[in-house]
């Protein structure tokens, strides 16, 4: 599409994919979403779905996360159109850059895909970035009962806070809203009003408090981060394991590290080993179908495995913190099950996303050794209440016949009995 046109949207439910290529210097993107009355602005801070706030009130928009495949990024959003509410007339699709400003991004795109088949029905690609820190990539605006997409191309040189501010969201410490930087198309015409009389507007709760855009990066240096201090206190936490392909190949992992770009069988498993406050144990892990729960016992759950890297999402660990004082301690790690032999030769980022808070993320520094076990983060209950965050990056040497199960337990203390499994 070019920018300015716009095309019909027939399907009922939405995926919106933000991409772009990554690579040595280029920044991190992210996706959001403001639900916009037809007066253009929200009509609370509610209305605003970003990676601190993943979904909205209504259940029609959600944050669902980034993918990491072959040096491509996919930072994504679901929105059901049929469950917008009806005060609700334009959903306004943009991205913000972090770190550095969407001429260092490339590739930069949005599409709209069908969710019942993935079906293509729209896609923009943006081609004249240059100092923006975010972008209005898109809209979903409703016109005479139906939905359209518009590639809207409008570029903002204030960031996250700067573009929301212009909208009416509330943030904490914003910057001033500055025109935008980037060319932009005439504003299109008002939408006709049709003849039936609006509906009922049933506002959100407004906000207590405005919106919250820090995110919490763990490095080492400060590798600890209290997830109550940052708001992490109840609902769910999606934790993300992201892989990416290094594109230079040194030293004793040079061979390997090619073989391995080559090999599209690469299978890694995220698990979890936990300890409740009760004394009992135990892992979350595809291997032997232990999946756990989320509503009970040990209040983790792993979503699937995902063995292609097909799944959008990647595979994501939940914790329960609605469940936090029956924790005592949580290892987060994860483990090659098949198509290489060694970390050598990958980057990852890893993120902790609070239903309530801010994210916590970080990256794994490279590998130096013939690894298929990372240690990744230690959660600790520190016993007022408060879970602690632990950084931990920590490749482990495997023993010959030592499962990588065994590895962890033995490297952490955790001190239990292990069998062969299978998936």
């Amino acid at each position: 599409m070019r920018k300015g046109t716009n095309v019909p949207i027939p399907a009922p439910s939405v995926r919106i994919e933000l991409g772009w290529r990554t690579g040595p210097g280029v920044p991190d993107a992210d996706a959001s979403a403001l639900l916009l009355q037809e007066s253009g602005k929200v009509r609370s801070d509610g209305d605003f779905v970003f990676y601190n706030q993943a979904a909205h009130a209504s259940g029609a928009v959600r944050h669902e996360g980034k993918r990491a495949t072959g040096g491509a990024v996919t930072d994504t959003l679901s929105v059901d159109l049929s469950g917008v509410e009806p005060a609700i007339h334009t959903v306004v699709l943009a991205a913000s850059a972090d770190g550095g400003s969407f001429g260092q991004v490339p590739g930069l795109y949005i599409r709209v895909l069908d969710t019942a088949n993935g079906a293509e029905l729209a896609r923009f690609d943006s081609e004249d970035a240059s100092v923006e820190t975010a972008f209005v990539l898109g809209e979903l605006y409703r016109r005479q009962g139906a939905w359209k997409f518009r590639a809207v191309g409008q570029g903002y040189g204030t960031g996250l806070a700067g573009l929301a501010t212009d909208f009416g969201i509330s943030v904490d410490d914003p910057q001033p809203a500055a025109a935008p930087v980037a060319p932009s198309v005439p504003p299109p015409a008002p939408h006709p009003v049709t003849a039936a009389p609006p509906a009922p507007v049933q506002p959100p709760a407004p906000h207590t408090a405005p919106v919250r855009l820090t995110k919490v990066t763990l490095t080492k240096e400060s590798p600890t981060v209290s997830l109550t201090k940052q708001g992490g206190t109840s609902g769910a936490m999606r934790v993300n394991l992201n892989w990416q392909m290094r594109k230079q190949f040194k030293g004793w992992g040079s061979k390997l590290g090619r073989a391995m770009a080559l090999h599209s069988d690469l299978d890694l498993d995220l698990c979890a080993l936990y300890e409740l406050t009760d004394g009992s144990k135990g892992v979350v892990q595809s291997l032997g179908n232990a999946f756990g729960a989320l509503h009970q016992p040990p209040f983790i759950h792993l979503d699937g495995d995902d063995r292609t890297g097909a799944v959008a999402s990647g595979e994501n660990l939940t914790v329960n913190l609605d469940r936090k004082d029956q924790f005592r301690r949580i290892l987060i790690f994860v483990t090659i099950y098949e198509g290489a032999r060694s970390f050598a030769d990958l980057h990852a980022t890893v993120t902790l996303q609070p239903q309530h808070g801010a994210p916590v993320d970080f990256s794994l520094d490279e590998c130096t050794v013939p690894s298929t076990v990372c240690a990744l983060a230690l959660i600790t209950n520190t016993g007022a209440g408060d879970l602690v965050v632990q950084r931990e990056a920590r490749y482990l040497v495997l023993e010959r016949g030592v499962s990588p199960q065994r590895t962890v337990d033995h490297a952490y203390g955790w001190g239990m009995n292990w069998t062969p499994g299978r998936k």
